[in-house]
């Protein structure tokens, strides 16, 4: 794609062993374009690398081979300007508010005082927090204190936004109610979004294409392209299609999985999902 707004080139990550022996194959090689306002899902069995590729994207780790660029910049060993990240973990500070905790995503910034403080406000709005602003996240419900963490990401103004199972700690009618909001969010941001999940429907309601990793060394083995149309919601998981694109995805990574599982009980370790 000559215009991919991410591209990685024969990506590799291998984990040097602690006792000096052979390291762990974790990832790749790995080849992969994002187009620009894509919205992209990574699927796979549990250890396959998935958050390995994405803190690789996100220059959190650097990879043992092969290049990465984010619009047209290679990305090196941290995170660039224009790339937000938000993880699964519960990363509220307990003792802020939810408007400090937002606020502190501008930490780093150059921007004057009532500048953070429009920036802020607007997320706010953005994210329907309006009414909570001055509480402390011990006072919200998990998909809130989620709510406030991506807020944090997207004050930052990022071009690309990077999920690491964002949704896996929430039930499953939070989690498409949340799928919504993140919908909403990428509409009106016009970001580039890659979204790791361990969830078939969550990758299939949210994104326009979905990757099916192999068992490590993880590699792309399927990308299926879902043509719904951008304006979309949960409502969409009523659609014939639907089905049949979580089938495609589960006929694939059942026998990654079973792989996996036969690994496991060779005694091989496991690398981190």
């Amino acid at each position: 794609m000559s215009d991919a707004h991410v591209s990685l080139r024969d990506v590799t990550k291998v984990f040097p062993a602690a006792n000096g022996g052979e390291g762990l194959h974790a990832l790749g090689p790995v080849d992969l374009d994002l187009g620009k306002g894509e919205f992209f899902a990574v699927v796979g069995p549990s250890g396959c690398g998935k958050s390995t590729l994405l803190e690789v994207i996100a220059g959190l780790t650097p990879a043992s081979a092969g290049t990465v660029e984010f619009e047209g910049w290679r990305v090196d060993a941290d995170i660039p300007d224009g790339i937000g990240v938000v993880f699964q973990e519960d990363a509220c500070f307990p003792w802020l508010s939810v408007e400090q905790n937002i606020a502190f995503g501008l930490r780093k910034t150059a921007l004057a005082a009532d500048a953070k403080q429009r920036r802020v406000r607007d997320v706010i709005d953005l994210m329907g927090l309006g009414d909570f602003a001055k509480s402390y996240p011990a006072q919200l419900s998990g998909g809130m204190r989620q709510r406030v963490c991506i807020a944090r990401t997207l004050v930052t103004q990022p071009r690309l936004i990077l999920l690491d199972e964002p949704f896996g700690a929430l039930d499953q009618q939070t989690r498409l109610l949340m799928g919504d909001e993140v919908l909403r969010l990428w509409r009106q941001t016009g970001a580039t979004v890659f979204l790791i999940t361990h969830a078939l429907d969550e990758a299939t309601m949210l994104a326009d294409r979905i990757a099916v990793m192999s068992a490590r060394p993880g590699r792309l083995i399927d990308v299926v392209q879902t043509n719904w149309p951008r304006e979309r919601d949960s409502r969409i998981v009523e659609r014939a299609e639907f089905g049949a694109i979580t089938a495609r995805l589960w006929k694939t990574l059942r026998e990654e999985s079973l792989k996996t599982m036969a690994l496991k009980g060779a005694g091989q370790a496991a690398e981190p999902a």
